[in-house]
């Protein structure tokens, strides 16, 4: 279906109300659960076609995450759509005074190729849940998972009320072009500041999920051998193509060798002495991506790894060690398995290193210090991370998840995401029994303090 004509359709599927039922939505859900569950193998292929991904890994990264996120908000569907009572202020007397959650109508959902199948269904569960319509732009990297979420939506929606368009650039400009009435992207900021300057144009209001450059702060009171263990998890999950993945290591200069040592270890215990003949070891997802990464490998800075395997598009972990500030790893997001180090002497030290560059999308700390957690945590500006471990903290339907500052504005998981999209309406249901006379003119100096008994 021509673009221009699918927003019009979906457009005009909205005003019928067809979306805005509780058992309406409850039942698109469960039709977007049961096919999720029915095409399962078809979504791990895809996802290892475009990848490399084990179906364990897919699971847990993607297709379960989905899942949760879909029983999650079966479960609260009905509460989140209630009217919210607020209280009425005395000089409103006698009145009722509530929200009404409304949806904003037909949304566009721009999702990327790292996680492309979670990445695209846990925004499209907010939205539906939240009564919209829905167009789905997965990314023109993950073709494979882009053509069964086609199938899967195909499976559970008329195109008027969801439909995923695929394509590249020009797909992305013709939608941009569209009017919609929200705007859910997750990418590169490039990208983002594109998608913010175009929804301009109409006022459309934008969710941004964007990126940045992550740290891991190791003071000398962690737990080292854990704490590597918990950091090597979180940097080589999807091979590092993780937009919250740990992109840089600042470690106490007292213990950096030690915690180097455990480590390597790690890599080791969970990719073998060698991952590039590892098959469960996701790869780069394209060409393009596996050379920058490379380009970004200091072969004199290198402690641990350092190649790659150009046929299977996959590059070993790799450790750079004694890296300064200015290199070019530490001017752009990673986005794949290579691990700068950077020391510091006082914790300070690291705050204000952190502090000094661009808000990062996620921050993660490991220290058994509580005064270091919590000056991290007051002090710090980022959008949401971890003490003691690493990535997990947005494997949760019970938190809100996103960036601040250049890594994003807004968030979703959960509520958070039926909140994201939908309007809340502020509402005064005044009585009529009474009309309180203070509020009309003329202003008599009775009034005026009647006025300041109420308004202080």
């Amino acid at each position: 279906m021509e673009i221009r004509a699918l927003v019009k359709g979906q457009r005009a599927y909205f005003a019928t109300g067809a979306t805005l039922g509780l058992q309406a939505r409850k039942a698109a859900l469960q039709r977007l659960k049961a096919a999720i569950l029915r095409y399962e193998a078809e979504i791990n292929t895809a996802l290892a076609a475009d990848l490399g991904k084990c179906p364990a890994e897919s699971y847990m990264c993607e297709v379960g995450m989905a899942l949760a996120e879909l029983s999650f908000a079966l479960k609260h569907l009905a509460g989140w759509m209630r009217d919210k009572r607020r209280p009425t202020p005395l000089a409103q007397f006698h009145a009722r005074s509530f929200t009404v959650s409304q949806p904003y109508g037909v949304v566009l959902i721009m999702s990327p190729w790292n996680y492309p199948f979670m990445l695209a269904i846990s925004p499209l569960v907010g939205a539906i849940a939240a009564g919209n319509c829905c167009v789905v732009k997965p990314s023109a990297y993950s073709p494979a998972t882009s053509a069964i979420l086609r199938k899967i939506l195909a499976a559970c929606f008329v195109p008027e009320q969801a439909a995923v368009v695929e394509g590249g650039r020009a797909e992305n400009r013709a939608l941009l072009d569209q009017r919609f009435d929200y705007i859910f992207f997750t990418g590169g900021v490039a990208v983002g500041r594109e998608v913010m300057a175009k929804a301009a144009r109409y006022l459309t209001p934008v969710t941004l999920e964007l990126g940045g450059k992550s740290p891991c702060i190791v003071d000398a009171t962690a737990k080292l051998d854990l704490a590597a263990k918990r950091l090597v998890f979180g940097k080589l999950l999807n091979c590092g193509q993780t937009c919250v993945a740990p992109d840089y290591l600042l470690v106490d200069r007292r213990i950096k060798d030690t915690f180097l040592v455990c480590v390597k270890k790690w890599v080791a215990a969970m990719y073998g002495k060698n991952a590039l003949d590892n098959e469960g070891y996701v790869r780069m997802v394209n060409q393009k991506h596996f050379d920058r990464v490379m380009a970004l490998i200091d072969p004199a800075k290198v402690v641990l790894g350092g190649r790659g395997d150009p046929a299977s598009l996959r590059i070993q972990p790799t450790i750079l060690d004694g890296v300064a500030p200015d290199d070019p790893v530490m001017q752009e997001e990673i986005f794949g398995p290579v691990l700068p180090v950077l020391t510091f002497d006082e914790i300070t030290q690291a705050l204000g290193f952190v502090n000094s560059r661009p808000h990062p999308l996620a921050l993660y700390l490991f220290s058994q210090d509580k005064t270091v957690q919590q000056l991290f945590l007051r002090r710090a500006l980022f959008g949401g991370g971890c003490i003691n471990d690493t990535v997990i903290h947005l494997a949760t339907s019970q938190m809100p998840f996103g960036g601040v500052g250049s890594s994003g504005m807004g968030g979703y998981h959960g509520k958070t995401s039926f909140e994201t999209f939908s309007h809340q309406k502020s509402i005064v249901k005044k009585y009529t029994w009474m009309d309180m006379p203070v509020r009309y003119a003329p202003y008599t100096p009775f009034k005026g303090r009647l006025l300041r008994l109420f308004l202080r």
